[in-house]
């Protein structure tokens, strides 16, 4: 196909999916609406099997995930999960109540490559997804890698009406916490805004070309690493841990990519490469799957549910806000901050009482967000894409 018009296509498709997804505020996100478009358009023959190849945003994808993780290791602070160390606490356990329940219960109705695959995209976002995909598609398991496109594409009407009722209890509670005592909230833990410094990294290098040049040095040696250990330690979670260590050294700035010309691009060709098996399976293995994704869902956010709840309990964290805490494995953030600022405006009270509710939960929701898409789901699955095949 000509590369051009497999370009532009792919552009409409991720163009009537945004515009879609912000008319209906995010309750039928982008990513479900266009995995219904590419998967309409494979199965109709409306579009051909190479159309995502042809646009070259495939090769593009796989070049830069890398540097993407290295992106995400700098939006995060030490200082804020320090700040919030019981709600990170929170979050690892509604991640590994993930895992326990289905690589436990998952088995008795599936496959341990469905199980893990169900892990990954669950608990996380889409490099979690595309380390699930390299592993399946590698062991030569079509459909094990089109499963977390799936559960993906379905976890926003999950979890954003879900988190939505919840958090707005919290916001109740917390009103009348605050109606009975005024001071009830003095002193309470708070994410620090500051202004980013200055990085050390000579002003040749913060252009997009000099950015690139030195996330790309960062890649390159996190591939060194996982060379040297023979795969021990994965090359995403070192250009994680790069990208933290990186920003605490002040040697890169907070949110890296964000400003440089190339980032939007990038992160549609990220995105772009989930879809790529959605071309080549058979409407009979989609239907196969029906039972793993519905059962999947079910299982993996009850165990979210149960260990976050617990979790909460022995930290001293509400009912509500623990499970709020828990299923933001589901969306992530902007997801996070959407949802809190809608909680907070959901009550009855003055502007300065919206904003002391929302003071209340939106940091907590943000950390909860980075501790369990970005930072716990990449670790985990990481470790468990071993297991697949």
């Amino acid at each position: 196909m000509n590369s051009v018009l497999a370009f532009t296509i792919i552009m409409l498709v991720w163009t009537v999916s945004d515009y879609i997804s912000k008319k209906t505020k995010s309750l039928l996100s982008t990513l479900l609406i266009a995995s219904l478009i590419f998967l309409i358009g494979f199965k109709t023959n409306l579009f051909p099997e190479d159309l995502l190849p042809s646009s070259s945003l495939l090769a593009l994808g796989t070049t830069v995930v890398g540097f993407i993780l290295v992106h995400l290791g700098t939006t995060i602070s030490l200082k804020e999960f320090k700040q919030q160390w019981r709600t990170f606490l929170i979050g690892v356990a509604a991640t590994l109540g993930i895992v326990a329940a289905l690589l436990l219960v998952g088995p008795l109705f599936e496959d341990q490559s469905y199980a893990i695959a169900a892990i990954g995209a669950i608990s996380g976002g889409t490099i979690s997804i595309i380390m699930v995909q390299d592993a399946a598609i590698a062991a030569g398991l079509l459909s094990v890698a089109v499963l977390p496109v799936l559960i993906s594409a379905f976890q926003g009407l999950i979890g954003f009406p879900l988190t939505s009722l919840i958090l707005r209890k919290e916001a109740n509670r917390l009103h009348q916490e605050y109606q009975k005592n005024p001071d009830a909230f003095a002193g309470a833990e708070q994410v620090e805004e500051t202004e980013p410094k200055k990085t050390r990294l000579p002003e040749l290098f913060h252009t997009t070309a000099g950015t690139l040049f030195v996330v790309g040095v960062t890649v390159l040696l996190a591939t060194l690493v996982n060379n040297l250990t023979n795969g021990m330690i994965n090359t995403f979670i070192l250009c994680l841990l790069f990208g933290i260590a990186l920003r605490e050294l002040n040697l890169f700035k907070p949110n890296i990519l964000n400003g440089i010309d190339a980032y939007g691009l990038m992160m549609l060709a990220i995105l772009i490469i989930i879809f790529g098996p959605l071309a080549t399976i058979s409407i009979h293995d989609l239907i196969e799957l029906i039972l793993p994704l519905t059962l999947s869902f079910l299982v993996g956010v009850t165990g979210n549910v149960l260990f976050a709840a617990i979790a909460g309990k022995f930290l001293g964290y509400s009912l509500s806000m623990s499970i709020a805490i828990g299923l933001t494995s589901l969306y992530g953030f902007p997801g996070t901050m959407i949802l809190s600022q809608e909680a907070a405006k959901s009550i009855n009270g003055t502007p300065e009482e919206i904003a002391l509710i929302e003071g209340q939960i939106l940091p907590k929701m943000v950390i909860a967000g980075f501790s369990t898409v970005t930072i716990t789901s990449v670790f985990i699955t990481g470790i468990l894409v071993n297991l697949i095949g």
